[in-house]
């Protein structure tokens, strides 16, 4: 511990306050980047369907996702030591320049691996991004002032997840979805471009050789096969892979053996840990990143399950799909502006993530009231409670976070929250899928039972005759009301795991040394310190007559 300790001091304080005006430019930059990042993430949901069609993918399509969110939990916790070694503006450059090219790359793909893979590196572009946006912002504001700022970045988020789906539901009605890939490639590239002027540059030159060595490198090759190892199996369990063959045995104990491997490589070897261990013997940040996982699980089946729903449940088009969608993403961005505010003005975050968990508890029960008769304008109002909910946790959650975390520890803070978030979205995203199959599989038609394997698209309606159609509708209605049950549990546990969160308002904890130094002093002998306070006071006086007798001698020359 005291060796990480000394490798955290020797780190460059990155902190730049910046001015009101130069803020407010540099800020629009890094908002505007995580809109087009979360445009890529989430309006891709609206196009697996005609990608699969395109592709020849029906069985496999939802590994689009599944790569994307594997490969953005495997870098996100690296992002915030390497933003710590090499500068956060040269990663944050990086990360753009990688969405860039994996979505020009995933225009251009012409089979199912190809698009996964493109889609895989557009993760671990996008994690980047929202990490280090996150990063930037907690050195150039003030923690006071973080919450208002992060709420904003809160609103950008939700701003990308409205117009998204609609972006990408008019490239699919109206051009090609290669369309929708090719729009965001230059956008992020002239991002990275504005970005390059923008963003203060504060590291500290040092070698290239220098740096290197102090990744961990060990924790990372172990995060990663622990993450590969132990989601691909979780993902394809049941579907793709039978649970109980060798191949999904041995990966899932060589998974789960890694990540023991590299709790030990962060506790015990690495003088720069990706994931600190002494967050853990923190109550409230062990609560937090907790709660950080299940909501990134709740948040993604959410995402991915309601226009798939809309769109197979209900039958209704893309654009349908995105405008029931918009509700909850549009009050995501209110209520995370609206929270920010709250925590900046009065200095407190507790109230604000205790409403966040309740609404959002409310609004997953409410939507198992989602049938095939369901009126669109109640659809409306329940995603809306829980848009109000995500809005009041996904920053108030990081800014009490922050919080309860040193100075030097506030980037691998961030992405460490961030990691869990993405850690819980690929998990919740696998049971959801099971789920999903599981349920089509027992109330799908005989003829039709091919569909388990592909709940991303459905069949052609002409081809079917009224009652094969509605049986079909039926049976991925109550696939997806599976799915909205998983949800109630899942963020009702984070409601309930606020009996433990403290606000302790937005001063941040001292550094370990601040705390050795007065526990010196506090230890220190009365004596001593009288002794000291004495020199301190014959210094003064004799200060003070030297400096009479040289106005004086001064006077008396004029």
């Amino acid at each position: 511990m005291n060796r990480q300790r000394e490798a955290e001091k020797a780190l460059h304080d990155q902190t730049n306050i910046l001015p009101f005006s130069q803020l407010m430019v540099v800020f629009a930059g890094l908002a505007t980047s995580l809109v087009i990042t979360f445009v890529d993430q989430n309006g891709i949901s609206v196009t697996l369907p005609t990608i699969a069609r395109d592709l020849g993918a029906r069985d496999t399509i939802s590994w689009a996702g599944t790569s994307s969110l594997i490969a953005n939990t495997m870098f996100t916790v690296l992002y915030g030591r390497l933003s710590d070694i090499f500068g956060r503006k040269v990663v944050y450059l990086s990360t753009l320049v990688l969405l860039c090219l994996a979505d020009l790359l995933c225009g251009l793909s012409q089979n199912p691996a190809m698009f996964y893979v493109f889609r895989g590196l557009a993760g671990v572009a996008g994690g980047g991004v929202t990490s280090l946006t996150m990063i930037i912002v907690s050195d150039v504001v003030t923690l006071e002032q973080r919450g208002k700022y992060q709420g904003i970045l809160g609103a950008s988020l939700g701003v990308g997840n409205v117009i998204g789906p609609f972006i990408a539901a008019a490239f699919v009605m109206r051009s090609t979805w290669r369309g929708f890939f090719w729009m965001i490639s230059p956008l992020a590239a002239l991002s990275a471009v504005v970005g390059y002027f923008l963003i203060p540059n504060n590291a500290r030159k040092e070698g290239l050789r220098k740096n290197l060595g102090r990744i961990d490198w060990y924790g990372l090759l172990a995060s990663s096969i622990g993450i590969i190892f132990l989601l691909i199996p979780i993902s394809g369990g049941g579907s793709y892979f039978m649970w109980n063959s060798p191949m999904v045995i041995s990966m899932l104990i060589i998974g789960g053996l890694s990540l023991v491997a590299f709790g030990f490589i962060e506790w015990k070897v690495a003088a720069l840990p990706m994931l600190p261990i002494q967050f853990f013997k923190n109550r409230v940040i062990t609560v937090l990143l907790f709660q950080s996982f299940l909501l990134g699980a709740t948040y993604q089946c959410s995402l991915y399950y309601l226009p798939l729903y809309y769109q197979n449940a209900r039958g209704w088009s893309p654009i349908v799909s995105a405008a029931l969608t918009s509700p909850m993403v549009a009050c995501q961005s209110v209520a995370s502006i609206c929270g920010g505010q709250y925590i900046s003005r009065l200095k407190r975050y507790g109230e604000v993530i205790w409403m966040g968990f309740g609404m959002w508890t409310l609004g997953a029960g409410l939507m198992l009231l989602f049938d095939e008769n369901t009126h669109p304008a109640v659809i409306a109002v329940v995603v809306a409670i829980s848009g109000i909910g995500v809005g009041f946790t996904f920053q108030p959650t990081l800014v009490a976070l922050q919080a309860h975390c040193t100075k030097s520890q506030r980037a691998v803070s961030i992405s460490n929250r961030n990691f869990f978030r993405c850690m819980g979205g690929a998990c919740g995203l696998a049971v959801a899928a099971a789920i999903l199959q599981a349920t089509l599989r027992s109330n799908l038609p005989a003829e039709f039972s091919y569909l388990a394997h592909s709940s991303y698209s459905l069949p052609a309606r002409e081809t079917l005759t009224e009652s094969q159609w509605t049986s079909i509708l039926q049976a991925y209605t109550k696939a997806s009301h599976s799915v909205f049950i998983l949800q109630v549990p899942l963020i009702g546990t984070c409601f309930l795991a606020c009996i433990f969160i403290r606000d302790r308002g937005l001063e941040r904890p001292k550094e370990p040394e601040e705390i050795e130094e007065e526990k010196r002093r506090a230890e220190q002998p009365a004596s001593d310190i009288e002794a000291v306070v004495s020199s301190e006071n014959n210094q003064h006086a004799e200060g003070t007559k030297n400096n009479e007798s040289s106005e004086h001698s001064t006077g008396h020359r004029t």
